[in-house]
């Protein structure tokens, strides 16, 4: 079966190495409802897939998500949804944003307003195009950051319009906040380790349904 893996970011898919023999695409979509919506269109307009999966990290919204646990989500239709619900993985409920949430209080009122266990910014968009071609989705995110967590900085000031890190703003901010330098180390290290364990999380799933 054909697979169409998706994560926003590069940073997401890194530690994903499908097994032998594994039939699918790795997309990198950039992040976003414009440009994750644009990059499955066209995938999807290239190729027929069996299914897809929208992946990567997410802000843990649910006080008892911690640091690292996979969350997920699947349309009733999803081949694999057997070998999901037979994970260490929880099933869960996404909050589709179209900002990063950068703050403990932030998500505390996401949490307050919506319900949900976790947000995101892609998920919706690509699985909403699954959905109008017929081909099953599944949302598996990682919890990259707790709901009592706040990141070291406000990285929706430093996108570009094209949701893209601008790295000169974020060498601004950092000459402007050198404090920030020793946790934006420590955080790149966080999500280093989100990214290993989302990825372990993936070729575990393919390999027992290969």
């Amino acid at each position: 079966m054909a697979y169409l893996v998706c994560f926003a970011v590069r940073q997401e898919a890194r530690h994903f190495h499908p097994p032998a023999g594994w039939d699918g695409r790795i997309l990198v979509t950039g992040m976003g409802e414009a440009n994750a919506a644009r990059s499955a269109r066209a995938a999807l307009s290239q190729h027929r897939f069996d299914g897809a999966l929208t992946c990567g990290f997410a802000g843990g919204l649910a006080p008892a998500l911690r640091r690292n646990e996979i969350l997920w989500d699947a349309d009733a239709d999803f081949a694999h949804s057997a070998a999901f619900k037979a994970s260490p993985a929880r099933t869960g409920s996404f909050h589709f944003a179209n900002r990063v949430a950068v703050t403990a209080a932030e998500k505390a009122k996401l949490r307050a307003e919506t319900g949900a266990d976790a947000v995101e910014m892609e998920s919706r968009a690509i699985r909403e195009i699954c959905r109008e071609r017929g081909v099953p989705s599944a949302t598996v995110r990682v919890i990259s950051d707790a709901a009592e967590e706040s990141l070291p900085l406000d990285f929706n000031a430093l996108m570009s319009g094209r949701q893209e890190m601008n790295y000169a703003k974020l060498a601004l901010a950092l000459l402007r906040k050198p404090s920030a330098i020793p946790e934006l180390t420590r955080f790149g290290r966080r999500i280093d380790e989100s990214a290993r364990a989302l990825g372990q999380f993936l070729q575990d799933l393919f390999q027992a349904c290969h």
